[in-house]
């Protein structure tokens, strides 16, 4: 019967001292203003608000969607059905002779009830 080859002393102490990844609530307690920052007003969400009733929105980046959802129905007294989110890479910036990045964001679009409506203008 073959043997395993035996592992080295740095990978055993290496494995011993990784502990297991645990997942909870982040330490930041966001307010709904401080969720949705400004509702994203493009050709393509309009069309999406008067063909499917979704409306599209820039969120915090660490905010989740279950926070997403309870910010919209708390600030526009609506009901809502679903939400999807992108996280938005940063452009690409000249700054004089360098190059830079400008921030990562994250976009909303929120599925409202049929009988609710919400109005920017």
């Amino acid at each position: 019967m073959p043997r395993s080859r035996p592992r080295p002393k740095k990978y055993v102490r290496k494995l011993a001292l990784r502990q297991p990844c645990v997942h909870g609530e982040t330490g930041i307690e966001l307010r709904p203003y401080q969720i949705v920052l400004r509702p994203l007003v493009t050709e393509k969400g309009t069309h999406q608000s008067s063909r499917y009733n979704a409306f599209t929105f820039q969120v915090n980046l660490i905010a989740t969607k279950t926070q997403i959802k309870a910010a919209v129905e708390e600030l526009f007294n609506v009901r809502v059905e679903a939400v999807r989110t992108q996280t938005r890479k940063g452009k690409k910036r000249r700054f004089k002779q360098e190059m830079g990045t400008l921030p990562n964001w994250k976009r909303a679009i929120v599925t409202l009830h049929g009988d609710d409506k919400v109005e920017f203008y």
